[in-house]
């Protein structure tokens, strides 16, 4: 395999400003990523430009982060960590990272934190691990909720007989394509109504006003990462499930993105002005808060529950154009979503419960767990156990960060993995490759006291972000997708 390539004319090409950061990310990317294609990489240089935060914790690709981060200025009285932390659980320990043990240890060590829980799922994040639960008294923190805000899962389920998948797997792939939009930044040439566009926080919070065009734009569509549309076999294995669907097996449609780029907007505004009042030491800065009753505070929280109903709607809008497109109505939907922060009670008291990465487990809610592009993902039901804050895993974490995978994933081995799994896969990277992720089944055998499995959802036909829409067209004048 040839040695990946990359010229600082390209790297310009895509956004990068003269100076350090261009030699830094052609070094970085030909150095550390042999595996990758010019394509990817440029991708991935794409995504942290967008994102610089998303990749402060990637122990190879935050050289480059690091260049396009913007330094805050501590004017304020730095604010000490307690010296000993609130009580917290974790789960599912032997399968997570020293680094994300390490950043629980010191959120539960802010003065405002009252409980916290690690999900089986974790992996070393930005401020708060990914994986990570943490309950504040009255106080919110933009990066314990993270960049992506009310990313989530959502599963509709059709009387169809998953064999259809293979017999008809053409047909199936040509409709996923063509109703799904993928990648940093991708926009509709054309708009869709929908009553999120037009909510009044758009007008009364300033800040969002340059937000509602692109978020028209974006509706119904997913970035790039970790965020996939896909069909499957769905199996159900509870009788007694409370979305009153036989034991048997049927086909699913499942998506996992968020709120796109006004979620990111929201989630960078507000760390910065969380930043600069409320200093904290430098191990701690990323998880400065807002106070609830200040303006700011007041403002991300409207904002953030905005970016999350955004996420929502852009779920039911890509499952309503598949189901349209093939003909068929859900008998049921899953939908639940992490990234976020609610008000919940915790021993009489109200307080501000943050699930980064971490799946709502309350007692009867129904949610989903992913697995990777070819191992199964999980249909569940909270338990509502106290010990996590009424939280489960968010899917099956990461054990590779997408650095190292690229350096030491190969295409070949993709290839071989998926065949040996039946997968189609539409788009995707090594970076997403199933060897980057952690074992599902270990996953959940370490969260069995926080939920109840009801079936389970086997990939079939995956799409992710990398596919090339121009490849499927309808009629000769229409390319899908755009």
């Amino acid at each position: 395999m040839s040695k990946l390539k990359l010229t600082g004319k390209q790297i310009r090409a895509i956004g990068y400003e003269e100076g350090p950061v261009v030699s830094v990310a052609m070094h970085t990317m030909c150095t550390h990523l042999k595996h990758a294609t010019e394509e990817e990489a440029l991708t991935i240089l794409k995504d942290i430009l967008a994102a610089p935060e998303n990749y402060l914790a990637d122990e190879v690709l935050s050289k480059i982060a690091e260049k396009l981060m913007v330094v805050v200025e501590e004017e304020a009285i730095e604010i000490p960590l307690n010296e000993n932390g609130v009580a917290y659980n974790v789960f599912g320990a032997k399968h997570i990272e020293e680094g994300a043990l390490a950043q629980m240890r010191i959120a539960a060590k802010l003065p405002v934190a009252v409980a916290g829980a690690l999900m089986p799922d974790a992996h070393q994040g930005y401020g708060l691990p990914i994986g990570g639960v943490l309950a504040t008294d009255n106080v919110i923190i933009p990066y314990a909720v993270g960049v992506d805000i009310g990313c989530r899962m959502c599963l509709s389920i059709f009387a169809i007989d998953p064999e259809e998948l293979k017999k008809r797997e053409a047909y199936f792939q040509r409709e996923l394509v063509a109703h799904t939009l993928f990648g940093a930044g991708r926009e509709f040439s054309d708009s869709r109504d929908h009553e999120v566009i037009d909510r009044k926080e758009f007008s009364e919070i300033a800040f969002l006003n340059g937000l509602q065009h692109k978020a028209l734009k974006q509706l119904g569509s997913s970035g790039s990462g970790n965020h996939f549309v896909e069909f499957g076999k769905v199996e159900i294995s509870d009788a007694e499930n409370p979305m009153g669907l036989a034991v048997g097996n049927y086909v699913g449609l499942l998506s996992h993105s968020g709120s796109r780029g006004m979620g990111a907007s929201i989630a960078n505004h507000y760390t910065q002005i969380a930043m600069e009042k409320t200093v904290l030491p430098k191990v701690a800065k990323h998880l400065a808060w807002l106070d609830l009753d200040s303006e700011e505070g007041m403002e991300y929280w409207l904002a953030m529950n905005l970016a999350g109903d955004y996420a929502s709607a852009c779920h039911h809008t890509i499952h309503e154009k598949i189901a349209k497109a093939i003909g068929e109505q859900a008998l049921a939907t899953v939908e639940n979503h992490h990234n976020f922060a609610w008000k919940e009670m915790l021993e009489g008291k109200e307080v501000i419960v943050h699930r980064k990465g971490a799946t709502p487990a309350g007692k009867d809610v129904l949610g989903i767990i992913p697995g990777s592009m070819t191992a199964p993902g999980f249909i569940v039901k909270g338990k509502g156990e106290t010990a996590s804050l009424n939280s489960a895993s968010h899917g099956a974490g990461r054990k590779m960060s997408r650095s190292k995978a690229l350096a030491n994933i190969t295409h070949e081995a993709l290839k071989k993995e998926l065949k040996e799994h039946g997968v189609k896969l539409i788009g995707g990277g090594l970076d997403e490759a199933p060897f980057a992720y952690k074992d599902i089944n270990e996953v959940m055998q370490s969260q069995t006291t926080l939920v109840d499995v009801l079936g389970k959802f086997y990939p079939a036909i995956v799409q992710m972000d990398g596919n090339d829409p121009r490849k499927f067209r309808k009629r000769k004048d229409e390319i899908v997708g755009e």
